[in-house]
């Protein structure tokens, strides 16, 4: 007891002294300088736009009546709100001064730098506010030390990082946390489920991880739980259900597993569940259709399954928006959601829905927005979708419905989006479409609706989307679509649309994309257009359009520029070149003349140039080389001169060049092998010459190499070899000479075809090239090899098409070469074995043999020479006949006289019967300029701006029309007259008149010879030969096919790629005398 009484008076002086201490802390507090904190907090903000703190300076001491600045009673500052200001800067650590200080509000300013750790100084604070800045770095520990705390907002810094603080799970009396919008990483603590009195927890798009923590289940006043677009991951814990106050639960966007717990349904007072973009799994769970609050329901993409329940709604009849899209849910859509009747928005899109559409879903009046789309729906388009009077978006898109679209669409006056591509709905498109007069966008594309198009859709003056392409649409481009002025995209591509295109189209001004591709209008491109300057891509490719294709060349932003296969004539626009981002031009296939514009040049964005299949002459301009994002130059089949610009080697990003069927000579430049991304090169029918290099082998990306055609010489480079990736290679018709390289064994890839023919090569063939176990069509005829075929060749399981024949090749084939038909092997005379002639059979010796022999060798001698001799005479004779009908034809055309309209050899196009036909009307007298014992001649002009003279003849007295080779030439030629040998060679073994209904369209005899001749099939080839002389023995089928081949060398395009007649006439005799050798060895078997 004594003691106790002596350790009074220590506890007094204890107390004392605490007292006294804590009096003079609160003397030297109430000390604080407020004017000289506030200026330092002043000086750390550099830019005040707003002039929000002008007033903050040192000539005044009321500071209490600054801007911003809040105080008690004892001008202790207890507030600074100085939010939405614009201030530039950083946060002062001087604000840890302001030790009273309950509110600090610095939000939406433009503040860098971190959070100081001098805030946790601040022990009165209860509300910190410093969102919508730019501050980084990590949310200091102290802050939770701040005891009286309610309300944190640091959330729109995406600078801020690192984790949430521990010590946050101290702040018990925190109601609002809100840190959204930052880049926080890290879990969350499972200690935020001490905060008890926290009604907001606002997470969402940070990158958090680890799961939810269960202990969020403790919040028992927590209304809003947003944890959206974070990194979490695990099951969604059912404790979640004890959120008893919960209102808004919002956890889009994470990798959450697992199924929906059925807790969920206990949150009476939910109003909104966001779980989409997670990875859930589970049917829907029944117990969610208890959430009699429930206003949004969004649980799109993830993975739930199975069926929806009948009665979604049986007490949320405040459910307005559902989203349910990109799940795996299957069956009917339950007739029940038509329940639902508060629904506004309706999205079961991307699942597998089957069967029809519910009829009672047009029971929705409320609905603003349905989509149905990417499913497996079945039936029609429901009628009663009528009543959905203030529909304003309707997608119905990749399903299977069928049928034709109701009339009762017409009744949806508010609609705007109307997507039914990809179906298969049939019928006309109703007019009663013109009803919808807000409709902006309308996408039929991928179905088969018939008709034309509704006139009445030019009353839909909203549109700015119009997409009818791949139906089955007909009839003519109504006018009255030139009333939609706002559409940017027209697409009424893939149709059977016919007429011209209207003029009224020049009234869309707005227009972007125009497409009417793969449809057959005709006439001109409408002036109008012209004033079109906004449109970007242009595809009107196979039509029948013609004239000029200026009008589509008003726009300065062209991306893509469309028009191939069409009858487009005149010259390409200079204006084409004043778009600089044009990315593709692709004009082929049409009759386009002059030059190829130098002002492409000036496009620097210019990656694909396709002008082939025109009248286009000149050189490439070098104005191109400035092109170099070039990856495609296509020009073939025009009659392009000059050489080949070395400048193309700078064109690094070329992956094609085809420069086919014109008239290019000279060299290839070495820098073209620098084009090392170079896939395709074509320059096959040209006039290029020289050897090529070594540094061919540079072109490691090379699939294609066709150089065939051309006059070529020297050695094929062994380099070539290194061209690992060639899938074709083509060199035939050059004058190639040497060995086959062995080194081509190396292309491992190559399969179309390996094409060596026509040349000069000589050795023997590689064993190497049985190594290309991919190839299937290897073609070494018309050349000079020797040797033995490798009988590796024979076992090329890939190899379809083998050409082996008029080579000085010898020995016995293997049995494997059987599968190939003796033509493979002809005219070489030293071959035999399957499918040739057997081998061994021993030359008799008796005398008898040999004079027959002799006798037979005398007779084909004399007959051969006789052909020759027949020949020559009717060389002659059809000179003669030609000079006279030239004459008579020259008296006949006195309008002409006797001027040379086009000169000898400069007819290179092909012409057809239907292009003769067209320019003589059928045969019109008015065209008729002479007529003879033998026929009628006809002058023709013809789109190209040749004439030309055609004469329908008599022969055997059947019609025959005849091209005249020298159309209007003074003298005749006798590459003209080996022309028509060549006819003749083809009538006597194919046993057909030019005229034969057979040859119909763009095809005549000489196209019909060649393409029979070219084939692979053994069957088509037969079918060139006349019926009438079957059956044939082998030798003899061969020897009428080398007739053959002698009469297509006869009727090549040019005419100085013809042989002479004394050629013509060495080839037949040749092929006389191998028949008189064949017949001597039949002979020597039978003796």
């Amino acid at each position: 007891m004594a003691e106790n009484q002596r350790m009074i008076p220590v506890v007094v002086a204890v107390l004392v002294f605490s007292f006294l201490s804590s009096l003079a802390l609160g003397r030297s507090l109430d000390s604080v300088d407020y004017v000289e904190v506030l200026l330092e907090v002043k000086n750390s903000f550099t830019e005040d736009p707003r002039r929000a703190i002008h007033d903050w300076n040192s000539d005044s001491q009321e500071y209490c009546s600054w801007t911003g600045v809040a105080c008690d009673r004892d001008s202790a500052v207890v507030a600074l709100n100085l939010s939405s200001a614009s201030l530039t800067g950083f946060l002062s650590p001087s604000l840890g001064r302001l030790i009273r200080l309950a509110t600090l509000d610095l939000s939406s300013n433009r503040l860098t730098g971190t959070i100081p750790s001098q805030l946790g100084r601040l022990s009165a604070l209860t509300a910190l506010f410093l969102h919508s800045n730019r501050l980084s770095g990590t949310i200091p520990f102290s802050l939770g030390f701040l005891y009286s705390l309610r309300v944190v907002r640091l959330g729109d810094n995406p600078g801020l990082s690192g984790p949430i603080p521990d010590s946050f799970g101290d702040l018990r009396n925190l109601t609002t946390l809100a840190l959204a919008l930052c880049n926080l990483s890290g879990p969350i603590s499972s200690r935020l489920g001490r905060l008890t009195q926290l009604q907001n927890l606002v997470l969402q798009q940070n990158q958090l991880n680890g799961p939810i923590p269960p202990e969020l289940g403790n919040l028992a006043n927590l209304q809003i739980l947003n944890l959206a677009n974070n990194v979490l991951q695990g099951e969604i814990p059912s404790r979640l259900g004890e959120l008893s106050s919960l209102s808004y639960l919002n956890l889009m966007s994470n990798q959450l597993k697992g199924t929906i717990p059925g807790s969920l349904g206990k949150l009476s007072g939910l109003r909104v569940l966001d779980l989409s973009m997670n990875e859930l799994e589970g049917e829907f769970p029944a117990e969610l259709a208890q959430l009699s609050e429930l206003e949004y329901l969004v649980l799109s993409d993830n993975k739930l399954s199975g069926r929806l329940p009948e009665n979604l709604c049986p007490n949320a009849t405040k459910l307005g928006y559902l989203f349910l899209s990109t799940n795996n849910f299957s069956g009917p859509i339950p007739a029940g959601l038509a329940q639902c009747w508060s629904l506004t928005q309706l999205d079961l899109s991307n699942n597998s829905f089957t069967g029809d559409i519910p009829v009672e879903l047009g029971d929705l009046t409320n609905l603003t927005d349905l989509l149905l789309n990417n499913n497996s729906l079945t039936g029609s388009i429901p009628r009663e979708f009528g009543n959905l009077s203030i529909l304003q978006t309707l997608t119905l898109y990749r399903n299977e419905l069928r049928g034709r679209l109701p009339e009762e669409i017409g009744r949806l006056r508010q609609l705007q989006i109307l997507y039914l591509y990809e179906n298969q709905l049939s019928d006309e498109i109703p007019s009663a479409i013109g009803n919808c007069s807000r409709l902006r966008m309308m996408d039929f594309f991928g179905n088969q609706f018939s008709g034309s198009i509704p006139v009445r859709t030019g009353e839909l003056t909203q549109l700015n989307f119009l997409h009818l392409r791949q139906n089955n649409l007909s009839g003519e481009i109504p006018a009255s679509l030139g009333n939609c002025r706002r559409l940017t995209v027209l697409d009424l591509a893939d149709n059977r649309l016919t007429g011209g295109i209207p003029a009224t189209f020049g009234l869309l001004r707005s227009l972007e994309r125009f497409m009417l591709y793969n449809n057959s209008l005709d006439g001109g491109i409408p002036d109008e257009m012209f004033e079109c300057q906004n449109i970007t891509r242009v595809n009107l490719s196979n039509n029948r359009l013609n004239g000029s294709i200026l009008p589509l060349c008003g726009s300065s932003s062209l991306l893509s520029f469309d028009l191939t296969n069409n009858s487009f004539d005149q010259e390409i626009p200079a204006q084409l070149g004043n778009s600089p981002m044009l990315e593709r031009i692709r004009l082929g296939n049409n009759r386009l003349t002059g030059q190829v514009p130098p002002v492409l040049g000036g496009i620097g964005t210019l990656s694909l140039l396709d002008l082939s299949s025109n009248s286009l002459t000149g050189t490439i301009p070098e104005d191109l080389s400035s092109c170099r994002s070039l990856t495609h130059i296509i020009l073939s089949d025009n009659q392009l001169t000059g050489v080949i610009p070395s400048w193309i080697g700078s064109l690094q990003q070329l992956g094609e060049l085809e420069l086919s069927s014109n008239s290019f000579s000279g060299r290839l430049p070495v820098e073209l092998y620098n084009c090392s991304n170079l896939l395709k090169l074509s320059l096959d029918d040209n006039s290029l010459n020289g050897s090529l290099s070594l540094e061919v082998g540079k072109l490691a990306s090379l699939n294609v190499l066709n150089l065939a055609h051309n006059q070529f010489s020297g050695a094929i480079p062994a380099s070539m070899g290194r061209l690992s990736k060639l899938y074709e290679l083509r060199v035939s018709q050059n004058l190639f000479s040497g060995s086959i390289p062995v080194e081509l064994g190396q292309l491992q890839e190559l399969q179309s075809a390996l094409d060596l023919s026509f040349n000069d090569l000589s050795g023997g063939i590689p064993l190497s090239l049985a190594s290309l176990m991919k190839l299937e069509d290897l073609n070494l005829s018309h050349n000079s090899l020797t040797g033995e075929v490798p009988r590796q060749i024979g076992e090329m399981s890939s190899l379809v098409t083998l050409d082996l024949s008029r080579n000085d090749l010898q020995g016995q084939l293997d049995g494997r070469f059987s599968r190939w038909p003796p033509q493979s092997f002809a005219a070489n005379r030293a071959l035999c074995g399957r499918p040739l002639q057997p081998c061994g059979i021993a030359s008799s010796t008796k005398r008898r043999s040999t004079l027959s022999s002799a006798a037979v060798v005398v007779v084909s001698v004399v007959g051969g020479l006789v052909i020759l001799l027949l020949l020559v005479a009717a060389v002659t004779w059809i000179r003669r006949w030609h000079a006279k009908r030239s004459r008579e034809v020259n008296r006949a055309s006195s309008p002409i006289g006797h001027r040379q309209l086009i000169t000898k050899g400069s007819m290179r196009r092909e012409l057809t019967w239907k292009a003769i036909m067209e320019a003589t009307c059928n045969l019109s007298h008015e065209f008729a300029i002479g007529s003879g014992g033998s026929g009628i001649v006809y002058r023709a002009e013809l789109p190209t701006g040749e004439t030309v003279t055609v004469k329908k003849i008599l022969h055997n007295n059947r019609e025959n029309l005849m091209l005249q080779e020298n159309s209007f030439v003074r003298e005749a030629t006798e590459k003209g007259d080996v022309y028509s040998m060549g006819i003749v060679l083809m009538e006597l073994v194919s046993g057909l008149m030019p005229t034969d209904r057979t040859f119909e369209g763009d095809m005549d005899m000489v196209r019909w010879v060649r393409s029979r001749m070219t084939s692979a099939a053994a069957a088509e080839r037969e079918a060139s030969l006349d019926p009438v002389l079957k059956p044939l023995e082998r030798h003899e089928e061969s020897s009428m096919f080398e007739v053959l081949d002698v009469a297509l060398q006869c009727t090549r395009t040019a005419p100085a790629e013809r042989p002479s007649s004394r050629k013509v006439a060495d080839l037949l005799l040749h092929i006389s005398l191998r028949i008189a050798s064949d017949e001597l060895w039949k002979e020597s078997r039978t003796i």
